[in-house]
């Protein structure tokens, strides 16, 4: 949860902080997010609790309204600039990923205009032990970085999704029962085939 109020404060901060019905559409929208949740609202305030209790989210009553909403003291709290906070909230919402895919998507929340600051944010973040680096995916060359805050979003020991490879038979084209009509049409090509050679001179 505190990824998506994080990315609701950098991104809509005209409807942010969030109550806690938006709080529960923003954790289960489709983009931006792996996995893809469908949490209920007493897990969404389950969570939010947690990070009260941790001084990492506030309740809030903007303009002396009665509905309570929610927002997070990352940026205090942590000593981090919204570059690192935005960085941040990509590795809780999306998981483990490589310099250049966070500089890319954290980009939709704060400036980062080159690699070179997104690999100093992710040091900071790593000295003070938000981050961790992880040796690059099966098959790839860069490493990649996790949060720490929350270690049961993304399991690192959790298993690849099998990819089954698809047989040689499943690639195959279905076979095409012969008929008397495909084979008139087989002989008449055999018969094309034979003359436009002998027109070639390819056959005597």
């Amino acid at each position: 949860m505190l990824g998506v109020l994080i990315e609701k404060a950098l991104t809509t901060p005209e409807h942010y902080p969030l109550t806690l019905n938006a709080a529960v559409n923003a954790a289960n929208q489709k983009s931006n997010r792996n996995p893809v949740l469908s949490l209920e609202e007493d897990e969404v305030l389950e969570a939010i609790e947690s990070l009260v209790d941790r001084d990492l989210v506030k309740r809030v009553f903007p303009g002396q309204s009665r509905v309570e909403k929610f927002a997070h003291t990352a940026s205090g709290k942590l000593g981090l600039n919204s570059a690192a906070v935005a960085i941040l909230a990509e590795l809780l919402l999306r998981g483990p990923q490589t310099v250049g895919e966070l500089r890319t998507r954290a980009r939709r929340m704060a400036p980062i205009e080159s690699l070179h600051q997104a690999q100093e944010i992710l040091q900071q973040l790593a000295d003070n032990r938000l981050c961790i680096r992880l040796p690059p995916e099966s098959g790839g060359r860069a490493e990649r970085f996790a949060q720490t805050l929350a270690p049961d979003a993304h399991p690192l020991d959790a298993p690849p999704e099998p990819t089954a490879a698809p047989s040689v038979r499943a690639m195959a084209p279905p076979a095409i029962p012969p008929t008397p009509a495909l084979n008139s049409r087989i002989e008449a090509l055999e018969r094309r085939v034979d003359d436009l050679e002998r027109q070639l001179g390819l056959k005597d």
